[in-house]
């Protein structure tokens, strides 16, 4: 991509960021004004992981955050279901956010998300409804079909979530500024019903809105591979929207069998597999030649990398041949073969950091253990988030997935903060 004076964006990243990094200086907050962070909590990242909404506030990332969304919501039935009710309201057990004991009848995450915004009244907090699980996809595909079943739904959600009304008993007023729809993701059959089912929770949330003095947020998670935002007109649903949380990673995975960069900013032609179709860049100049305005766009960075095993030393492991996904780090919390989490990966011993200069992406390799693994580190961190301040007038900001893979120091979080000078509140 071209930018005035014939230089290549990636080119003035690059030469931006090493300057930045040389003077130890970073732009000034008037040159990124009104950049937002977002950041999403998984409700079972209070059982493996251990990491929980006190962890939010003590690691530091709370004092940077403008967003955190809540994942997730079920659907059933045309209906907003709670999907795991002893995390999300039930746990008397959880750690306190601000000192004070939670005293019911409602516990769980959604009591310490209640003390987290009595610290942070700014904070916007939205529950993200769906998921990946494909019982949630057909049921958002059921549930948009007709106007009657996206009325019901849409209904539902915001009683359940915006309204308050959690359960039988159980209220939580105030608890949720909006809601983030993660329908992954409509088929071709569903592209017009998409439409009108954001259509739909626009008015209601509206309607509510009026009538309460305050605007809800709608945000969608928006696919970054074309197999996916094919199926969505995407100028029409971007104008109902607050914002688009654009999942600008998992372009490459152990699901292939040669190594490669998860979540490259640009395409390398080193790469092997189809470089102009698998890089931020192409994702975000479609949905910019779509229609959607970049203000309203949020670069997703993932907390997570992707590893290989097998994998010969030419190259650093980039690009090679492997045997399949690396076994899972002793201790990381995703205890799964060929993934695991920024905090086990950024002190993980016996490997060399890497940079591959062509798509801005970082990785480590092991040639004794020849493993390759592919994530996101402070150093690609700034490179993405100087993106967003120069793409196409600037995009609205930048969120991460998920936070219970950040290190306990909010690592992650502090880079893209920085990056995007904001500074803690």
């Amino acid at each position: 991509m071209k930018i005035p004076g014939g230089a290549t964006l990636r080119t003035v990243l690059f030469i931006m960021c090493a300057l930045l990094s040389a003077s130890g200086t970073r732009l000034s907050a008037a040159d990124a004004s009104g950049k937002l962070l977002g950041a999403y909590f998984e409700e079972w990242s209070i059982y493996g992981a251990d990491y929980n909404i006190a962890n939010v506030q003590s690691s530091g990332a709370a004092c940077k955050l403008t967003h955190l969304l809540y994942a997730f919501a079920n659907v059933s039935s045309n209906q907003c279901a709670i999907a795991d009710s002893w995390a999300d309201y039930q746990d008397p057990n959880l750690p306190s956010v601000d000192g004070s004991p939670y005293t019911g009848p409602l516990y769980g995450n959604f009591a310490a998300i209640l003390q987290l915004k009595s610290l942070h009244p700014d904070l916007k907090v939205l529950i993200s409804i769906g998921g990946a699980s494909p019982s949630n996809s057909a049921a958002f595909a059921i549930a948009a079909a007709s106007a009657k079943t996206r009325q019901q739904l849409a209904g539902s959600c915001l009683n359940m979530f915006i309204t308050g009304n959690i359960a039988p008993g159980i209220s939580a007023a105030g608890l949720f500024d909006g809601i983030d729809l993660d329908w992954e993701f409509p088929a071709a059959a569903d592209k017009k019903n998409f439409t009108a089912l954001v259509e739909e929770f626009r008015a209601q949330l509206d309607t509510l809105g009026t009538k309460n003095g305050k605007h809800y947020l709608l945000t969608i998670a928006a696919p970054a591979g074309s197999q996916n935002y094919s199926n969505m007109e995407l100028g029409k649903v971007a104008a109902q929207l607050d914002l688009l949380n654009m999942e600008t990673y998992d372009y490459h995975g152990t699901w292939e069998t040669t190594t490669n960069n998860a979540a490259p900013l640009f395409p390398s032609p080193r790469d092997p597999s189809e470089p102009e179709n698998f890089n931020i860049e192409s994702t975000i100049a479609a949905y910019l030649q779509a229609g959607v305005p970049a203000s309203k766009m949020l670069l997703g960075i993932p907390f997570y990398g992707y590893g290989w095993k097998g994998v010969p030393s030419t190259n650093n492991g980039l690009y090679q041949s492997s045997t399949g996904p690396a076994p899972a780090p002793a201790g990381d919390s995703l205890a799964t073969d060929g993934v695991a989490t920024f905090r086990t990966l950024e002190t993980l011993p016996g490997f060399t950091h890497y940079r591959d200069y062509f798509s801005l992406s970082d990785f480590i390799y092991s040639p004794t253990e020849q493993i390759f693994w592919s994530y996101d580190d402070p150093g690609s961190i700034a490179y993405k988030m100087a993106y967003v301040k120069l793409r196409a007038g600037g995009l609205a900001g930048a969120f991460g997935w998920a936070l219970k893979d950040d290190d306990a120091h909010a690592t992650l979080i502090n880079a893209m903060a920085a990056g995007l000078d904001i500074s803690s509140h």
